[in-house]
């Protein structure tokens, strides 16, 4: 999958989840984009089918619930750098079931979704914007 990190997480994540060869990931430090504002964010990761991974949940939330289409948002808690990994790494793995279990792969089915992790690693997936 392909994921946009925002500022507010270490850059480290990023550089973590591409030595794994699975993932590809981008940190606006590394490709010049420092201080975007979230709407810039939010429109960079739509051009470049890139999910959005932030802590900045109220901002981000309202942004792409305000979106036709987006290609996802999975949200973090603040907490240690070591510690956003494993959860961004248990949010994956979450991800990876629900969309097998709806025969879709991961990516296709974080489209206008929003997966939201608390500190304990609890997941939870919705929509946004919801479907009527």
């Amino acid at each position: 999958m392909q994921f946009f990190i925002d500022e507010c997480i270490s850059p480290q994540v990023a550089a973590r989840l591409n030595e794994t060869g699975q993932h590809a990931a981008v940190h606006p430090r590394d490709i010049g984009r420092r201080g975007d504002p979230d709407h810039v964010v939010l429109r960079n990761a739509i051009v470049e089918d890139r999910i959005i991974v932030t802590e900045n949940a109220r901002d981000f939330r309202g942004l792409v619930g305000r979106e036709d289409l987006h290609p996802g948002l999975l949200i973090l808690p603040c907490v240690s750098r070591d510690r956003c990994l494993q959860l961004l790494q248990t949010a994956v793995a979450f991800l990876e079931t629900v969309a097998a279990g709806a025969s879709e792969t991961p990516a296709d089915h974080m489209i206008n979704r929003v997966i939201e992790v608390d500190s304990a690693g609890q997941c939870r997936i919705y929509r946004l914007p919801e479907i009527d």
